[in-house]
């Protein structure tokens, strides 16, 4: 799992961008995560093999946003 962690930094509307333009979400969908990462602090974005998680980590840090890679097992 690709986890983005909330961050005193990125407006909520850059976020959703970001979640659009990197895994091409329709804007309900990124809204929808954006507003986890806000409200929980947290949220699964993507899933998949570890080389795709870790890519879509390094992606969302090329953007500014805090991203971690956290195996499935792990919740």
């Amino acid at each position: 799992m690709t986890i983005v962690w909330n961050d005193p930094v990125n407006l909520m509307s850059y976020v959703t961008y970001v979640f659009q333009t990197v895994f091409g979400y329709e804007r309900e969908k990124a809204e929808k995560l954006m507003l986890d990462v806000h409200r929980k602090g947290k949220a699964v974005v993507s899933s998949g093999t570890r080389e795709e998680m870790e890519r879509d980590v390094q992606i969302l840090h090329s953007y500014g946003l805090w991203a971690t890679l956290q195996p499935d097992s792990v919740k």
